[in-house]
């Protein structure tokens, strides 16, 4: 079990930036693959981006990709999310998950996905 405290979201402007930070604690949280995770009320929770744990290979959503850097600490047990140039669509919380599918064919969580509480993005036109 991890658990997962996200911060770092707020209001920005289209083209703006932001940086999300995941707090994670307990002691596996080297050994799993992890991610990031966006919902918008009434739509399903997607897949943004995922890094293994060896903090080296990357997936990102087609949707995203070229704008937002996932990027890890292990040994500070730290999970970050680069967003840049930020659109109204990216409008959404951003879950922090560990122990993911992070797969080429994309990002999913599993039965034993570990879940933080979520921090709003919001992006203005």
């Amino acid at each position: 079990q991890v658990h997962l405290v996200e911060s770092g979201g707020g209001l920005v402007q289209a083209g703006e930036s932001l940086r999300l930070s995941c707090t994670a604690s307990g002691p596996t949280f080297g050994i799993y693959d992890v991610g990031w995770f966006r919902q918008v009320q009434g739509k399903e929770r997607e897949g943004v981006s995922c890094i293994f744990q060896n903090g080296v290979t990357t997936r990102y959503a087609d949707s995203v990709a070229a704008r937002f850097t996932i990027s890890r600490d292990n040994d500070k047990n730290m999970l970050y999310l680069q967003m840049d140039s930020l659109k109204p669509e990216d409008t959404a919380v951003y879950y922090c998950a560990a122990n993911i599918r992070c797969r080429e064919g994309g990002i999913h969580a599993t039965l034993s996905t570990n879940w933080g509480q979520g921090t709003q993005v919001t992006v203005s036109s």
